[in-house]
């Protein structure tokens, strides 16, 4: 049974405006037709492909093929299920939910995000009381005392069962404290605590609610930081430590550090904007989460050999995003939290003020260890900056860099920026090569994003494509199909025709948001995609019905193709006087 009623969902669509809700994330900076562009958030890209339409209220990239309506969009850019994007609209909108069926999902994830709730009060009381001794030491020592309310440190006891036995006490039953990471299995099959003799570190989402938890280990050992895997409330590559604190930063920049330590410590500094990843690397999604709050990032890694290996990768991931990146080169001291400690709050704060965009800081990386007093030192230098510099997009950014590096050099700024000028009509030309040879294949390009709906039969496919295409946009005129789902050599496809035709048939409207509950967000998206093409007119619209259905035909077993389709294409053509084609 459906959660929402239908008459719901389109109300909930129509006061929330796919143009307004996409706008609050996504700068829709060029407009052709009904669509307007923007850089997609899903993915990394600097040309503008990813489209919202404003008549048919969905959104589709061109580049990583996201689609759908204005709920999957929030799905897929709040990490949330269908209902709790419902959810999410009905806030925005000011509206009551009147939920018709039972949502097991909302139930498990209310019931987790409880039990991750009391969990962070259990480790809040470990480390207050006295046998947290060992948590309140560790504190001290890194001089985070005033810290521990802010964030609800705590500490998880070096005990096997301390807060499952507190948790049960609770009624939280043990496959609850398993599914939210807090507890394992062992070989005996009771259960122990998953965290144990460590520095607590929730991990609260930008809602305030508790999600995960970090743990630091006090010493020496292996693993540092040890994290919730992922749950129904928690993903690793789509939360950031202290995104919830620093959003309410007013200093107009966020400052990103490596661990949840330098976090809490650049806060307890008065630095209220730093944030951190969660186990991982810098990721797409953590990036583009940052680009929600802020224009400008300032990266704070430490200056060690693996520090500046994960600056250059977050600056790759960054750079596509239009931000504005700093990097920090740390001088005296390993980390931040060492060079306030030697040099104060306003030290750090002049490096963050003084320290240079990311162009300059792989310059001068590229500089380090080369002797720019001999000629093999400065050829090397040349080459290198000239490869970063024929990179960047903007000819004034070009031009200001270049000219920069030839002096760094000793060489004219017009000899280094011919030899840009040569490195961009190279890359130019084989990105050319690149997309002659992707044209090339265009099996490859006819089939959707997603593998798990890969088209076995291409041909057939696209003409299945393209009767979904004309039933959507047309019902009026194709209200009797000889079609069935079994027809459709693609599942995903024959699913989508048999829910379109059956709403036809009792009178109902092809509801994007409707249908969004019906099928995955995969789907979703392979139908925006396919509602994007609008090139064939009412007019000729039967016609090209006529040839799709020839072309499922001829592409279904040859040696029984039914009598129904091959009547209905021959009846078409008659009717109408046209030649027809054989494909899409």
């Amino acid at each position: 049974m459906p959660l929402f009623s239908e008459e719901f969902l389109e109300e909930l669509s129509q006061r929330n405006d796919i143009v307004d809700v996409v706008s609050g994330y996504v700068n829709l900076t060029r407009r052709s037709g009904a669509n307007q562009f923007g850089l997609c958030p899903f993915h990394g890209e600097k040309t503008p492909s990813f489209a919202v339409n404003s008549e048919k209220q969905i959104y589709h990239c061109f580049g990583c093929g996201k689609g759908g309506s204005v709920i999957n969009f929030i799905m897929e850019i709040e990490n949330l299920s269908f209902p709790d994007a419902v959810r999410f609209l009905a806030k925005r909108a000011g509206m009551e939910v009147p939920e018709s069926g039972h949502d097991e999902n909302r139930g498990r994830r209310t019931r987790m995000l409880e039990l991750n709730r009391d969990a962070a009060r259990f480790f809040y009381e470990q480390l207050i009381a006295p046998s947290g001794q060992a948590g309140q030491a560790y504190v001290a020592q890194r001089g985070i005392t005033s810290m521990v309310k802010p964030f609800g440190l705590g500490f998880a006891p070096d005990t096997w069962e301390s807060l499952t036995r507190a948790m049960t006490a609770k009624g939280y039953t043990r496959q609850e404290l398993i599914d939210a990471g807090l507890a394992r299995v062992g070989k005996s099959g009771s259960l122990y605590d998953y965290f144990r003799n460590r520095l607590m570190f929730p991990v609260i989402d930008v809602r305030g609610s508790v999600i995960g938890f970090s743990g630091r280990i006090l010493g020496d050992g292996e693993p540092k930081y040890l994290n919730s895997p992922d749950t129904l409330v928690y993903s690793k590559s789509h939360s950031l430590f202290a995104l919830n604190l620093a959003k309410k930063s007013k200093c107009g920049y966020i400052l990103l550090a490596e661990g949840n330590i330098d976090v809490v410590s650049l806060h307890q500094a008065g630095f209220d904007s730093a944030v951190a990843s969660l186990g991982t690397s810098l990721t797409g999604e953590q990036a583009r989460l940052l680009a929600r709050y802020t224009s400008e990032i300032v990266i704070a890694y430490d200056s060690d050999a693996a520090g500046r290996k994960a600056s250059d990768r977050a600056i790759s991931i960054l750079q596509p995003l239009d931000m504005k990146i700093k990097v920090l080169t740390i001088p005296g001291a390993k980390d931040p939290d060492e060079f306030i400690q030697k040099n104060g709050p306003q030290a750090f704060r002049d490096i963050i003020e003084g320290s240079g965009n990311q162009i300059e800081y792989r310059l001068a990386q590229i500089q380090e260890g080369l002797d720019l007093s001999t000629d093999q030192g400065r050829v090397a230098y040349l080459k290198q900056s000239a490869k970063l510099i024929a990179a960047l997009p903007g000819s004034v950014e070009r031009e200001v860099y270049g000219a920069r590096a030839a002096e760094k050099a000793s060489v004219s700024k017009e000899a280094f920026l011919g030899e840009v000028s040569r490195i961009r009509k190279q890359n130019a030309s084989a990105a050319r090569k690149q997309r002659n040879k992707e044209a090339s294949a265009p099996l490859r390009h006819a089939q959707p994003q997603s593998r798990a709906l890969r088209y076995e039969n291409v041909p057939s496919a696209r003409a299945e494509e393209g009767v979904i295409n004309l039933l959507c946009r047309f019902p009026e005129q194709f209200s009797d199909l000889p079609l069935r789902e079994e027809d459709f050599t693609s599942p995903a496809l024959g699913q989508l025709y048999g829910a379109i035709t059956r709403r036809l048939k009792e009178r109902k409207a092809i509801s994007m948001a409707a249908l969004g509950e019906q099928f995955t967000p995969e789907e979703m998206a392979l139908l925006s995609g396919i509602l994007q093409h609008d090139e064939i007119t009412a007019a000729a619209s039967e016609q090209a019905m006529a040839d799709y259905i020839k072309r499922i035909q001829k592409e279904k077993d040859r040696s029984a193709p039914p009598e129904d389709l091959r009547g209905y294409a021959e009846k078409m053509r008659q009717t109408k006087g046209y030649g027809g084609n054989d494909g899409k």
